[in-house]
């Protein structure tokens, strides 16, 4: 298990939703384990039918913006849980979001995903100036 493979498993979920591919984005999302997730501007959804219809309404619209994984970082929990945190380039703009895997089969599968806007990435001093 590696920071390597929860990123490439991170990349398919991206390029699935960059592709729309549909049955990709069913695979990605854990089977056994609960899941969730929170769109921007949508309330919380729970369990695996509730999220993966979201994603066929998403990615079956073709007005659904484009989107591109940026700065993606990984961070191991043990053997059987990781998170990614990265920025997501849209047009006009750019969101900020957190996806937490877990090992199952053999394979990093999502549990949940969290999106929503933010102005941009600050610089050090810049965040150094806000908490002083």
């Amino acid at each position: 298990m590696s920071v390597d493979e929860v990123l490439l498993a991170n990349l398919a979920f991206y390029a699935a939703f960059a592709e729309r591919d549909m049955e990709a984005m069913q695979q990605l999302w854990a089977a056994h384990a609960e899941v969730a997730c929170i769109h921007p501007g949508w309330p919380l959804l729970e369990g695996r039918q509730a999220v993966l219809a979201s994603w066929e309404r998403i990615l079956a619209n073709p007005e659904s913006p484009t989107v591109r994984c940026v700065d993606a970082s990984a961070r191991l929990v043990g053997e059987m849980m990781a998170w990614v945190t990265c920025r997501e380039a849209v047009p006009g703009g750019q969101m900020i979001a957190t996806n937490l895997f877990v090992r199952e089969e053999g394979h990093w599968r999502i549990v949940h995903h969290q999106a929503g806007p933010t102005p941009g990435q600050p610089s050090p001093d810049e965040l150094r100036e806000e908490w002083n």
